[in-house]
């Protein structure tokens, strides 16, 4: 199965910083609409058979332009939301952010049994988003398109990837729109093919870092 995992387009709380990973969530905003409105034409190259979104409203609205191109049903899932920040869910200072994404990055290295400050665990984290990735496989798809969170994405692939590690997911962006192509199927394991139109190679790494849940360690842009 081909999968593309989509960063929604930016909202209020990106701008701001903030670690805003509560349901329904902020909307777009107005550059986020027009990112969401360019994904049909960025993705035409893509045969896309399913699409899904997760319970947040961002990724709903990153979605819609998308399923009035294909005309395909956007199935709304909790399970590939973003990685709940419990205690940390508003904060947008430095602490905050490197502590969820130290905790992120730890769930991907193997330390699923480590939990977020009063959040969920790197193993609920993982089983809730290897769910629908089990879901849309089981539909027979070729390939599947998932609108995402930044970190959730970069936590998903480096723990399930076969070519990247930690180093490459904590080291590189995933802007608003930004794209994560794998192949690969349940049970048989993944690679990553392209992270936002960079050709991933067979076995891939970064430079040591643990960045914000869109950008590297550079930047600092929010769920």
């Amino acid at each position: 199965m081909r999968l593309l995992l989509i960063r929604h387009g930016q909202t209020p709380s990106n701008v701001k910083r903030l670690l805003d990973t509560a349901v329904p969530g902020p909307a777009l905003t107005p550059l986020g609409q027009e990112q969401a409105a360019a994904l049909p034409d960025a993705l035409a190259d893509e045969t896309i058979d399913a699409l899904y979104a997760s319970s947040l409203l961002r990724t709903q609205l990153t979605a819609a332009p998308l399923a009035a191109r294909t005309g395909l049903e956007v199935r709304v899932r909790e399970g590939i939301r973003e990685l709940i920040a419990g205690d940390l869910e508003m904060r947008g200072d430095d602490e905050a952010v490197e502590t969820y994404m130290a905790t992120a990055f730890a769930w991907s290295a193997g330390d699923t049994g480590l939990r977020m400050p009063g959040g969920e665990s790197g193993a609920e984290a993982l089983r809730r988003y290897d769910a629908v990735v089990e879901e849309a496989a089981a539909t027979g798809a070729g390939t599947v398109a998932m609108v995402s969170h930044g970190a959730a994405i970069r936590m998903w692939a480096a723990a399930r990837a076969g070519n990247i590690d930690v180093r490459f997911a904590s080291a590189r962006e995933l802007r608003n729109t930004g794209v994560v192509i794998l192949s690969g199927a349940p049970g048989e394991g993944w690679r990553v093919l392209d992270w936002e139109g960079r050709a991933v190679a067979a076995q891939d790494s970064g430079s040591a870092a643990s960045g914000p849940a869109g950008e590297a360690v550079e930047g600092a842009e929010a769920p």
